[in-house]
């Protein structure tokens, strides 16, 4: 394994990956090892067309992702001269239908952020998703926020994104109004004597996680009455295209959002000319 170690440390320390992406790459790298047994500097094209036969049952996206992951490996290997020939000259990636992710519409947006904040960790859960919608930060992004990112007087949150890149998005009166009473009333009630700089915390006083604000949204859709799928994702692509129909440039959306390709932050066009024609349908008295 000392080639994938070597590979890992290389994606962390020289390309300033993430830690889930780099947990995600080794996770595909060691399924891919125990399946073929033998030491991966001596893979051929007809061991990874044997592995892709082995996919055959994945989606498209999965095995796709695993084609990714590989061809950065066997990059990486080359480029380290641990072997002259790429086993992944060749493989072609399988083509992904695209798909327009879901949004919530205004309304939707008002109808999951009404609910009581009763209790310390329902204020919680309503000033977390008043951030996500007025400020499209990335569930990663959001569990990660500590004091120090926070500035109440001029309402933004400074933000280090994916590739350790620092951005400054500034965020609504009403986030304002929720983070400044979370901050000195709610949050110093739920520390439980721990010591912590992390900005949301969960009924143990320490950091919430991705997987428990991910609950928490379902649960406050479900009591909302929204029946899409819905993900903190979700809040962010409802952003963007918010922002997009209320006439922002797609360059400052981009520069919101944290996108490296201006073609990523494009997809919320497409959103937005699909949500203005059906508004158009549904408005157009010719249509009716």
């Amino acid at each position: 394994m000392e080639y994938i170690d070597e590979f890992l440390i290389d994606l962390e320390y020289a390309k300033n990956y993430s830690k889930n992406t780099i947990s995600s790459y080794n996770s595909d790298l060691l399924i891919f090892s125990n399946y073929i047994g033998k030491d991966l500097k001596n893979i051929n094209t007809h061991d990874i067309r044997k592995f892709i036969k082995y996919l055959s049952d994945k989606k498209d996206k999965t095995l796709a992702r695993y084609l990714t992951t590989l061809r950065m490996f066997y990059d990486f290997m080359i480029k380290k001269k641990y072997i002259t020939v790429n086993p992944m000259d060749g493989i072609s990636s399988p083509k992904l239908s695209k798909h327009l992710p879901d949004v919530l519409d205004v309304d939707e947006i008002d109808k999951l952020l009404d609910f009581k904040t009763d209790s310390n960790f329902a204020f919680r859960d309503r000033c977390m998703l008043e951030l996500l919608y007025s400020s499209g930060l990335r569930i990663s992004e959001l569990v990660s926020l500590k004091l120090e990112n926070i500035n109440i007087n001029e309402s933004f949150v400074k933000v280090m994104g994916k590739g350790s890149k620092e951005r400054v998005v500034p965020f609504n009166d009403i986030t304002t109004s929720y983070l400044d009473d979370y901050i000195k009333n709610i949050r110093p009630k739920m520390l439980k004597g721990i010591s912590t700089d992390y900005l949301f915390l969960n009924n143990h006083g320490k950091n919430i996680t991705r997987q428990a604000v991910f609950k928490m949204l379902k649960k406050r859709a479900g009591d909302a009455g929204i029946t899409k799928n819905i993900s903190p994702h979700t809040l962010r692509h409802s952003f963007a295209t918010h922002l997009l129909l209320g006439g922002a440039d797609i360059r400052f959306i981009q520069e919101l959002l944290g996108h490296e390709n201006i073609a990523t932050t494009e997809i919320y066009t497409h959103i937005a000319l699909e949500t203005l024609q059906k508004d158009y349908d549904d408005l157009n008295p010719r249509d009716n």
